[in-house]
């Protein structure tokens, strides 16, 4: 009998394209997930995958099962979203998550203070996941609400994808920097130094963002060789093992021998996101429209 773990697995893997990308966004490692396609196989009885080192394809089996199991996928994230938000709709208790590239600044921390008092019935839970991550799980109910980067790649019909602002771009450099005494910079002038966090066009928000920009400027990101997709790369600018590209925001936060400069490319901005399921219950609305009453800012006609 096939879990559902695998089904989902075997989705992920599907959509991707690749083993190599599934396991990078199912924070899993590559091996398992072929032992998973396997136990999978020998179950059926089937090859579901004809793959080799550049190619993955599906078989008529795997085709056959790939849209089954996103039917089975989506009823049961659908079943368990609704008796999540039903149970969190009477017990008051609110699910929110954030990017850590979406800092709890103090405007933020204010709305919620304010909210919190207005509302004595409901209390609030906050936790830390990738954009990407924040959509799947507001689409299967594990979580009511979201501060996310854009661009998110994979969209769900049920979650509502709401701009709040943007925000520039900064350059974070170690101190002792070549470029550190400037006033400021373009991004085609970081062409040849490496990215303690590498963007990726693969991957959605921040590091898509940044992706984007420089190959708009014809140069793909040079990777450290100490990395981190997290708060720690601001560390390991610190620490002179490259340098980064962050939001304003997260760039205020940065330790000392940290050096922030701004860009002057005027499309060097990032944009937040929040994000919930249409049907959520009024609490989560109501929080919603806090959110963009109180921290949203009008946003140019273009974007």
């Amino acid at each position: 009998m096939l879990t559902h773990r695998q089904l989902r697995y075997f989705v992920e893997i599907v959509d991707a394209g690749s083993f190599s990308l599934a396991s990078e966004r199912l924070f899993i490692a590559q091996s398992a997930l072929s032992r998973q396609v396997r136990e999978m196989e020998q179950a059926l009885n089937v090859q579901l995958l004809e793959r080799d080192s550049r190619h993955l394809a599906m078989t008529a089996a795997g085709q056959s099962l790939y849209a089954d199991a996103r039917h089975i996928l989506t009823a049961l994230a659908d079943a368990a979203a609704r008796a999540t938000h039903a149970q969190r709709g009477t017990a008051g208790t609110l699910q929110l998550l954030h990017s850590s590239s979406v800092p709890l600044t103090s405007p933020l921390l204010t709305l919620l203070r304010q909210h919190v008092a207005q509302h004595p019935g409901i209390s609030v839970e906050i936790a830390q996941a990738s954009s990407e991550m924040q959509a799947l799980d507001i689409h299967e109910g594990r979580a009511d609400l979201g501060l996310a980067r854009a661009p998110i790649l994979r969209r769900y019909g049920d979650v509502q994808y709401q701009p709040l602002y943007d925000e520039p771009l900064v350059a974070a450099l170690p101190v002792g920097h070549a470029l550190a005494d400037r006033s400021q910079l373009s991004l085609v002038e970081l062409r040849q130094e490496c990215f303690v966090a590498t963007p990726h066009l693969e991957r959605g928000g921040l590091s898509h963002r940044v992706a984007e920009l420089c190959q708009a400027r014809g140069f793909q990101p040079e990777a450290a060789q100490v990395r981190s997709r997290k708060w720690a790369q601001l560390a390991l600018v610190q620490g002179g093992l490259g340098i980064a590209i962050v939001p304003a925001s997260m760039g205020a936060w940065a330790p000392a021998g940290v050096r922030l400069l701004p860009l002057t490319d005027a499309d060097c901005t990032t944009r937040v996101l929040a994000l919930w399921r249409r049907a959520a219950p009024p609490l989560v609305q109501d929080f919603a429209r806090a959110l963009q009453a109180g921290i949203g800012q009008p946003l140019p006609p273009s974007s």
